[in-house]
C-alpha cells in the first residue's frame, strides 16, 4: 500500500477514536463487540485495529481488547452444524460487551462483512441466529440506549463486500477503491479531519434543534409509492449521531453519519411507504412496500425477502411498529456517489429512512430516565431489534404538521426546505 494510504488509515483511526468514541484517559476499550451479522471484527481488518489500539493507548486507555471473527467460520457453521443447534450463542461475547458498558467504558462495533456470505443458506436458521443475538445482546444494548458508556460503529472494506460493491473493476483494485471511498465519506481526506467533523456535527445539531423547536405533531411523506403520516410524541427531540452519555462524554455513535432523527409515536403511523434501496440483512429484502394502520404494519410486500421479513415482524409486539424516523438530504456525500453499499451504516446515510423495532430513548425528553412503562405510554416503541430501511429519494417531499393541522415544508425533492 502507498504511504498516502497509510497516512489516511492512521487519520481514520484517529477519527474513530477521537470523534467516534471520544475515548477518555483511564477507560477500557472493547473492539469488535457483537453485531447482528457478526460476533466480532474481521481478522482482515487487523492493520486498522492495531492503529486504533495504538491511538487508544496514546490517549491513556487502561486496556484495549479485541473480539475477532473469521467469516468463513461463520459460514461453516451454517453448512455443517446440527440443524437444532442454532439457538446456541457465544454468551461470553455479549457478557464482555455488557461488562464494558456497565462500567462506563468504551466499545467499538464494526459494520463490515460480505453481504452475500450466507446466500443459499436456510433463512429459518439465519432468523434463529438473529433472534438469539437480539435476546442475548439486549442487556448490553439497553445500557447503551440509556446513555451508559460511550460507543461508536465504524466500517472498513473486507473481501466479498468489496466484490459486491465494485463488481465492474478489476478484482485486485476493488479494496483499494473501497478504502478511497471510505476515506472520502468519513472526511479523512480533509486537511484537518477532526475540525471538519466538528463543523459537520455542528450543522447536524443546528438542524435537529430547529425541528425540535417546531414541535410538529406529525410528519407527512409524499413520494412515488409513498403516502405516509408519522405521528410524533409530545416532547420529542431531534438528535444527530453526536450523543452524550450520562457521565457527560460526547461521542459520535456512527462514522459516517449524515442524519438527524427522532422517535415516532408507535401508535400513530398511517399509510403506505415504499423502500428506495435494498435492506441488506443477511437475507436481502428488496422492493419493500409496507402499509400501516394505527401504528402497526398490516401488509408487507417485497420482491425479495418477503417471507423472512414477515417472520421477523412476528418477533414481538413492537416488531411491526416504528422506532425511528430519520432525515437525510439527497445531496449528502454518500447519496451523491449513486451507489448501493449493502450495508446499513452507510446506506442509511444516503437516504431518509425509518426503522422498525425499538425506539430511541434519547428521542424523547427525559427518555433516558423513563421506565419501560413510561416510555411506552409516551409513545416509544419497545422491541428486541431495530432495523432501518431507506425511503428517501430526489422525489421525496416531507411536511411538518402543526397541532392546528397547518403544514410547513421540511423537505422538497429530497432537499432541506428550511435554512439554519
Amino acid at each position: 500500500m502507498s504511504s498516502e494510504f497509510e497516512r489516511n488509515l492512521e487519520k481514520y483511526a484517529e477519527v474513530i477514536v477521537k470523534v467516534g468514541l471520544n475515548l477518555q484517559p483511564g477507560q477500557r476499550l472493547l473492539i469488535g463487540a457483537p453485531r447482528q451479522s457478526a460476533n466480532g471484527v474481521s481478522i482482515e481488518l487487523a492493520p486498522l485495529v492495531r492503529l486504533i489500539t495504538k491511538k487508544a493507548y496514546q490517549i491513556g486507555a487502561k486496556l484495549v481488547e479485541v473480539l475477532w471473527e473469521d467469516e468463513q467460520v461463520r459460514l461453516i457453521r451454517f453448512q455443517h452444524a446440527p440443524r437444532d443447534s442454532f439457538e446456541e450463542f457465544p454468551t461470553w461475547r455479549t457478557l464482555a460487551s455488557f461488562n464494558i458498558s456497565k462500567e462506563d467504558d468504551a466499545m467499538l462495533l464494526v459494520a463490515a462483512g460480505n453481504p452475500d456470505l450466507l446466500t443459499g443458506q436456510d433463512s429459518n436458521l439465519i432468523l434463529t441466529t438473529h433472534k438469539a443475538y437480539f435476546k442475548h445482546n439486549k442487556p448490553s444494548a439497553d445500557l447503551r440506549r440509556r446513555g451508559i458508556g460511550n460507543w461508536s460503529v465504524f466500517s472498513a472494506p473486507v473481501t466479498g463486500w468489496a466484490d459486491k460493491v465494485f463488481p465492474d473493476i478489476p478484482i485486485a483494485d476493488r479494496k483499494a477503491k473501497f478504502w478511497d471511498v471510505i476515506f472520502d465519506i468519513c472526511r479523512v481526506k480533509e486537511k484537518d479531519p477532526i475540525a471538519a467533523w466538528d463543523e459537520h456535527i455542528k450543522q447536524l445539531g443546528a438542524r435537529g434543534n430547529y425541528l425540535t423547536r417546531k414541535k410538529y405533531s406529525a410528519l407527512k411523506y409524499i413520494a412515488p409509492g409513498t403516502d405516509l403520516t408519522i405521528g410524533l410524541p409530545d416532547g420529542h427531540i431531534w438528535n444527530s449521531a453526536n450523543m452524550t452519555t450520562k457521565s457527560g462524554i460526547t461521542n459520535t455513535v456512527n462514522i459516517p453519519t449524515e442524519e438527524i432523527f427522532t422517535t415516532p409515536h408507535k401508535d400513530k403511523v398511517e399509510g403506505v411507504v415504499t423502500s428506495t434501496k435494498p435492506l441488506p440483512t443477511e437475507v436481502l429484502i428488496d422492493g419493500l412496500k409496507l402499509t400501516f394502520s394505527e401504528g402497526r404494519v398490516i401488509e408487507v410486500i417485497a420482491t425479495k425477502g418477503q417471507k423472512y421479513l414477515r417472520q421477523l415482524l412476528e418477533t414481538d409486539e413492537g416488531a411491526s411498529r416504528l422506532g425511528e424516523v430519520a432525515l437525510v438530504p439527497h445531496s449528502s456525500p454518500i447519496s451523491q456517489l449513486g451507489m448501493v453499499f449493502y450495508n446499513i451504516l452507510i446506506d442509511e446515510n444516503a437516504s431518509c429512512h425509518i426503522a422498525l423495532g425499538n425506539g430511541i430513548r434519547a428521542g424523547l425528553e427525559n427518555g433516558l430516565e423513563m421506565s419501560k412503562e413510561e416510555f411506552s405510554a409516551a409513545g416509544g416503541n419497545q422491541c428486541l431489534f431495530h432495523i432501518d430501511f431507506m425511503v428517501g429519494s430526489d422525489k421525496m417531499n416531507i411536511d411538518g404538521i402543526n397541532e392546528d393541522e397547518t403544514t410547513e415544508p421540511i423537505m422538497r425533492n429530497g432537499e432541506w426546505a428550511f435554512d439554519i
